[in-house]
């Protein structure tokens, strides 16, 4: 064991960046990172600071943030509305639990915000912390609905490859990203998968119109192979986002909706990342026209700001599973956090009064593609997709075949670290750059994304 003493940050209140970096690695565990890799270089960037859609780190350095945080910082950085919100009720009622038949101010205004907002139905939230937690809350919620219904054996919840909806050992199930089942025990029983309408990587030489459906009845294949009378759910995200922002064809969810209908399958639509303006419109519900039973939603609700997150449900599942007699035996500590609503109703505010929404769909959104279209005449760029402030740059060194790459990550990887060291963050999801930048971007700095972007692809090729 070494015996050369570790950095201590307690009597340092302005530590250095190696100092940080060191004490990071010696008592911080990330998520989703390799440790040793990490060690091995150099240990971890240091963010400081943000304003707007830029982020500083400790040695000054000033990024452009092309994926919004975590898909979640849509209003941008350094908003001092809500600092003065959450420190307004953190002196009023800093926190209460929502058990005991107790509720808060914040926590019942923000559930009606959400009610105005959502498609017609869904009317009741129950709040989690995250994405994760709410999808678990969802299964809970599905499984309950038919063993009130008298089929308690319609437990399955059919979700999709490459989908992501968590990583809790249940959300984690759900997901379909082989990395995410590298432990034994997950996916958990009665979680099953069905077809991604991926069209780069599977569509071969149909159209996007004929692949939707192929992929939709892929989900009818699954749900007749476990049997329709035991399944309860199914669970989808409307543009399948950590999945390497995969966008459905048009003929895609109205197949998919005509298939739950058939088989009185739940439709939860998972809304954590496409929600809250990022496709358009409010919810990507209304913008593929999908009619949820279920709705999960986190991120953009507080633009990150607080962790706060919930399971929006219909008023024909919550006439059966709450308003009936017996209790919902499920819940969190912080579900409903007085401090975490408050600051979601004022994100939601300010993005009403700014017309945030409305200069996605109709501005910057349309902006955004159209600029990153014009990657497309370079040599490993083999498609540009997305929608409004979401988008994947798919990476190939066969634009014709649309083979994978080889090795899986050997352009995106290399790409993202160059993007990096030019001044903008994306992530490398397989062999794509994926994007979703804060909703508030100029036209000025979407040109400074596609620019550096456009030169980091380039370093590739010397």
């Amino acid at each position: 064991m070494s015996s050369t003493p570790r950095p201590d940050l307690r009597n340092d209140p302005s530590p250095s960046t190696a100092t940080l970096k060191a004490v990071d690695l010696a008592h911080h565990l990330h998520p989703f990172t390799d440790h040793q890799e990490l060690r091995g270089d150099g240990g971890a960037r240091v963010i400081a600071s943000g304003k707007g859609c830029y982020l500083t780190d400790t040695e000054g350095a000033r990024l452009l943030d092309g994926m919004g945080g975590l898909w979640c910082v849509n209003i941008g950085y350094g908003r001092p509305e809500l600092a003065e919100v959450a420190a307004r009720q953190m002196q009023e009622l800093p926190y209460y639990n929502s058990f005991f038949k107790t509720t808060m101010p914040a926590t019942v205004q923000l559930a009606e915000d959400l009610a105005a907002l959502t498609p017609e139905g869904l009317n009741r939230a129950f709040f989690s912390n995250s994405g994760s937690e709410a999808n678990d809350t969802n299964i809970r919620i599905a499984r309950m609905y038919w063993q009130k219904q008298g089929q308690p054996d319609r437990t399955v919840i059919v979700s999709r490859n490459l989908a992501y909806h968590g990583s809790t050992i249940a959300a984690a199930s759900l997901t379909g990203l082989a990395s995410m089942h590298d432990i034994p025990g997950i996916p958990i029983p009665d979680i099953v998968h069905a077809p991604a309408p991926f069209w780069w990587a599977n569509g071969g030489d149909m159209s996007p119109e004929e692949f939707g459906l192929q992929a939709a009845r892929g989900l009818e294949e699954t749900i007749l192979a476990v049997g329709p009378e035991r399944v309860a759910a199914f669970i989808g995200e409307p543009v399948q986002g950590a999945g390497g922002v995969i966008v459905p064809p048009s003929t895609y969810w109205p197949e998919v909706q005509r298939i739950c209908r058939k088989y009185g399958i739940l439709l939860i639509v998972d809304e954590v990342i496409c929600g809250f303006g990022r496709t358009g419109r409010w919810f990507g519900s209304q913008t593929f026209d999908i009619a949820p039973d279920i709705m999960t939603v986190a991120k953009g609700m507080s633009s990150g700001y607080l962790p706060i997150s919930a399971s929006i449900v219909h008023d024909r599942v919550a006439e059966v599973v709450f308003d009936g007699p017996g209790r919902f035996p499920h819940g969190y500590t912080y579900s409903g956090h007085p401090v975490a609503a408050a600051v979601a109703r004022e994100n939601i505010a300010i993005m009403k009064r700014e017309g945030v929404v409305e200069r996605v769909g109709g501005d910057i959104g349309p902006y955004f593609q159209e600029r990153l279209a014009t990657l497309l005449d370079h040599e490993l760029v083999g498609e540009v997709r997305g929608v409004s402030l979401m988008a994947a740059v798919e990476l190939t060194r066969d634009k014709k075949g649309r083979s994978a790459v080889e090795p899986l990550g050997g352009l995106a990887t290399p790409v993202r670290n160059a993007c990096f060291e030019n001044g903008l963050t994306t992530r490398a999801v397989r062999d794509c750059l994926v994007f979703s930048p804060p909703l508030v971007i100029s036209r000025a700095e979407v040109d400074e994304l596609v620019s550096i972007l456009r030169r980091s692809l380039d370093q590739q090729l010397k």
